[in-house]
């Protein structure tokens, strides 16, 4: 075992006074895993997770705020003026059963032993001012060569918990590491048991490799067999030729190469994943040889929403991403009228992401067409700051007058009223200067 006694890590006051409490109460603590890692790399930690040799109810009796989150597996939670930090005994852990949770855990009081039981080297080294870094596995070592390894056997550890397989990608992608080719061998034999994790699992890891530096190391979990498990959608256009001047690649590796040249914003990565996944089925080759995708945005559309239910999205993002999706291979006229209609066909406060989406969709194409395409989708950008800068109204809720108005103007309440105020957001938006109140009354009468 390794121990770095010179290595000095900058813990939180908090956190440090929770290690101080149990040491002077005669037991073993350390912080550990993700936060000795990032503190290592320099990187801002999220959490400072504790692992002590003191037991879930002796951790309760030193501190006066705590919540059972998983004292059947060592946690508890400590609140340290309202700060969470979770403090884990040293643990064991038994069979795994369901390819996630062990069946039952064994408290200990050897550090090594609840070491060993973690995935990956660089997550498996604990650190206190007195002890100083401990370092087991070789966690220091594949730090240095900027690789992913698991603790000990990695068919061993992918068999506790198959989740760790897309945690491996996952990490690699945003430390912008390997993976040792051990653990890829594993990750080759094991991924079908990915099929037993939860869809809410999975989603979170897939979104935080998406948001990553890196998203499209998706490729290395579709190489692996992960995502004929967890993505089948995206095996299929992996496979999709493009047969077109408009295209370089195959569909799927246009979209890693979207993913690489959008924001790392979850709706925005989420859109580039499954805008083109409808191709493969509206695919088809004209007597030239050349391929066509007609309609593919509204059946990339339904699959998206079908992936997104399945891995239990939240209502927001389906909609926000299923209308990007819908309207990314929209190309408005280079006219304020054009732009105008699209933005409120699309959603004004969408119409910027929309753009993002265009740029990234444009740069992924065949790079003889990229340069007349920017150019335009530049003149597209040019008008719509025009457009927001004089504030020309772009939806109902900013038109000058609004149902209240009509009713009162003689226009029943029902489905006509709905009607006559949709006839003048088009006038308005087709003039934006229509947009007094007076006219619109007037323009009203005349409709009706």
């Amino acid at each position: 075992m390794a121990e770095y006694k010179k290595l000095y890590i900058e813990i939180p006051e908090k956190a440090e006074e929770i290690l101080r409490i149990l040491h002077e109460n005669g037991y073993e603590a350390y912080v550990v895993g993700g936060c000795v890692r990032d503190s290592i790399l320099r990187r801002e930690p999220e959490d400072w997770d504790v692992t002590t040799s003191a037991s879930p109810q002796q951790v309760k009796e030193l501190f006066p705020r705590t919540v059972d989150t998983g004292v059947e597996h060592g946690t508890v939670t400590v609140l340290m003026e309202g700060e969470p930090f979770e403090v884990t005994t040293y643990r064991i852990d038994g069979i795994y059963e369901d390819c996630r949770h062990p069946k039952s855990v064994v408290f200990t009081e050897n550090l090594l032993e609840d070491l060993k039981r973690r995935d990956f080297t660089i997550n498996a080294m604990a650190y206190s001012r007195e002890s100083g870094l401990v370092d087991a596995f070789g966690g220091m070592e594949d730090l240095g060569n900027r690789v992913i390894r698991c603790v000990g056997d990695p068919a061993e550890r992918f068999s506790e918990d198959a989740l760790r397989m897309m945690r491996a990608i996952r990490f690699a992608a945003q430390l912008g590491f390997s993976v040792d080719a051990d653990t890829e061998t594993a990750m080759r034999d094991m991924a079908p048991n990915l099929a037993r994790i939860s869809a809410e699992r999975i989603q979170t890891e897939l979104v935080k490799l998406l948001v990553s530096p890196n998203p499209h190391w998706l490729r290395l979990a579709y190489e692996c067999g992960i995502t004929a498990v967890v993505l089948p959608e995206f095996d299929r256009i992996m496979l999709q030729r493009q047969n077109n001047p408009h295209h370089a690649y195959t569909t799927g590796e246009h979209t890693l190469l979207t993913l690489r040249n959008i924001a790392a914003e979850k709706t925005l990565r989420l859109t580039m994943l499954f805008h083109d996944m409808g191709k493969p089925e509206v695919f088809s080759t004209d007597e030239d040889g050349k391929d066509h995708f007609h309609g593919h945005a509204a059946h990339s559309e339904k699959i998206a929403l079908g992936i997104m239910k399945r891995l239990k999205f939240d209502n927001d993002t389906m909609r926000t991403v299923a209308c990007l999706v819908r309207n990314h291979s929209r190309y408005p006229q280079l006219t304020a009228r054009d732009v105008r209609v699209s933005a409120y066909e699309i959603g004004p406060e969408l119409f910027d992401s929309f753009l993002q989406v265009k740029r990234a969709d444009i740069t992924a194409h065949h790079p003889d067409i990229i340069p007349d395409t920017l150019h335009y989708l530049k003149e597209v950008e040019r008008i719509w700051r025009d457009v927001k800068e004089r504030g020309d109204c772009l939806s109902l809720k900013n038109l000058a007058l609004d149902g209240k108005d009509l009713i009162r103007d003689g226009v029943k309440p029902g489905p006509a009223l709905g009607e006559l105020l949709q006839k003048l957001l088009a006038d308005v938006l087709e003039h934006p200067e229509h947009n007094e109140k007076e006219y619109l009354l007037e323009r009203s009468r005349a409709l009706r």
